[in-house]
């Protein structure tokens, strides 16, 4: 029997993205000798999900079975566990079924186990080039895809007699230039990431499960270490990154290829993308602080690191405004050209990461340069982070995975309306008020009142920035290198 790669692909009501993802694994091109398999692992589907898959199977000529699953209250994680049960046994099985010795040789030729997202798709000799850096070392335990967020097309292209006009749309296949700014600042986001990998060496705390080539032996060392029944766990929302430092922790390296592509969806809208990183971040920060987990990675000081230079990011933007704001209402302020040095900075760095970034469109890098489109996606991303370190201090748990799924469904709405008003109604009063009470406010016993307070503010906020501009410039210097995202 050949060697063989084995796909695992949860599919949870995937009717409308699983054939595309299939059509990937149709266009590659395989290692010499090696086979691929496909296991779709239709999940709790109230679709036509299963009919899909098989007709993109035939269609593709794919070596392709559907596993279906009924009652799996452990949504991804379960699935994946159950298609690796039909493959290597279930520890939990009350009777010692023996494998057949067709089970067992087909057990044994498995030599990688592909685990993707139905939709997802790989770009061609993406599998070959996975396998090559899965191979290229014994202790290599998994090699991840670069990920790329699918820009959607223009929804003016679609007549709007289409009668299928409004499916087009909910398919996120189109969208309008909010949706098509929003995916490239995802991807921009994504890019960034990769690059810094790669200039450390390319070795990653997360093997994302949008596209990973893992090898059995180390999913298997984790189920022995763990007493577990399956590789995947459900006790992170951020699954992928709990299996990657259990990986880790076994001593095998996790690595990103710097070759292959996978091509993913984005979230086209404020509210999907919140509630993703909202479980994102929730699942790293827990991760980070629940000793009861316990297990850690060879990155947890780079991923605190980066905890706190959100934290300082944050800081600076609260303390800039409230300094402003106090200075201006008491006539207190005082322009200085070297402020200009860190917004020259991050002009410079968002502009290369913009033109580095796959795909990329003159605009997007235009909206780099003048920082209008890094500052608004760092803020929701501040938000995100405030609301989940926020919500460590909350005795209720929240599922991250249901929430985002019912955000995906459109089953809840954003705030972001009100939200805006809110803050724009909070800013018209204080401005109010700084006017009607400026001659209170500019009289000299408050000027001297708060005169020490913004002198230490901004002496804060000027050793914060120095921190700030130095990073910026670190980020530029590893730019420099021909790693590509």
């Amino acid at each position: 029997m050949k060697p063989r790669i084995l796909a695992f692909i949860p599919a949870h009501n995937e009717e409308k993205s699983i054939r595309d993802c299939l059509a990937g694994l149709g266009d590659q091109t395989l290692p010499r000798d090696v086979e691929l398999d496909v296991i779709v692992i239709a999940d709790n589907c109230t679709d036509r999900t299963e009919e899909v898959a098989l007709e993109a199977g035939e269609e593709f000529r794919l070596r392709l079975k559907v596993l279906t699953t009924k009652n799996n209250k452990h949504r991804k994680v379960g699935a994946l566990n159950a298609a690796w049960k039909s493959i290597y046994g279930d520890p939990l099985d009350l009777y010692d079924k023996k494998l057949t010795i067709y089970q067992e040789y087909y057990k044994t030729s498995v030599k990688a186990i592909l685990g993707m997202d139905a939709d997802s798709r790989l770009a061609p000799d993406a599998l070959t080039q996975l396998w090559e850096g899965l191979m290229s070392s014994r202790n290599i335990g998994g090699v991840m895809a670069k990920y790329t967020m699918r820009m959607p097309k223009k929804k003016s292209l679609i007549s709007k007699d289409d009668v299928h006009y409004e499916e087009k749309i909910r398919t996120g296949e189109y969208g309008g230039a909010i949706a098509r700014w929003w995916t490239h600042q995802q991807k921009q986001d994504m890019a960034s990431w990769l690059l810094d990998l790669q200039y450390r060496g390319g070795s990653t705390y997360v093997l994302g499960g949008q596209a990973t080539l893992f090898r059995p032996e180390a999913l298997q060392d984790i189920i022995e270490e763990n007493k577990l029944d399956g590789p995947w766990q459900d006790e992170s929302d951020v699954e992928d990154m709990l299996l990657t430092w259990q990986i880790q922790k076994s001593k095998w390296k996790t690595l990103i290829s710097p070759t292959a592509r996978c091509f993913v969806d984005a979230m086209k809208s404020y509210h999907t993308f919140r509630q993703q990183r909202n479980k994102w971040q929730s699942g790293t920060v827990e991760l980070l602080t629940n000793k009861d987990i316990g297990v850690k990675s060879n990155h947890k000081g780079k991923i605190w690191r980066s905890q706190i230079k959100t934290f300082i990011d944050l800081s600076v933007r609260l303390l800039f405004i409230i300094l402003l704001a106090l200075s201006l209402a008491t006539d207190q302020f005082y322009w200085s050209w070297i402020w200009v040095i860190p917004v020259a900075l991050a002009s410079v760095l968002n502009t290369i990461l913009a033109i580095k970034t796959p795909m990329h469109r003159i605009i997007d890098v235009i909206l780099a340069a003048l920082l209008i489109s890094p500052e608004i996606y760092l803020w929701v991303n501040l938000i995100t982070f405030a609301n989940v370190w926020l919500g460590k201090l909350s005795a209720n748990k929240k599922d991250g995975w249901a929430i985002q799924y019912n955000a995906e469904r459109g089953a809840t709405r954003s705030k972001l309306v009100e939200g805006i008003i809110i803050v724009a109604l909070l800013i018209i009063a204080i401005v109010y008020l700084c006017f009607d009470y400026r001659s209170y406010l500019t009289s000299e016993s408050v000027q001297l009142a708060i005169q020490p307070y913004l002198k230490a503010g901004w002496i804060a906020l000027t050793y914060l920035t120095i921190y700030t501009s130095l990073f910026m410039l670190y980020q530029i210097w590893t730019l420099r290198g021909r790693h590509t995202a």
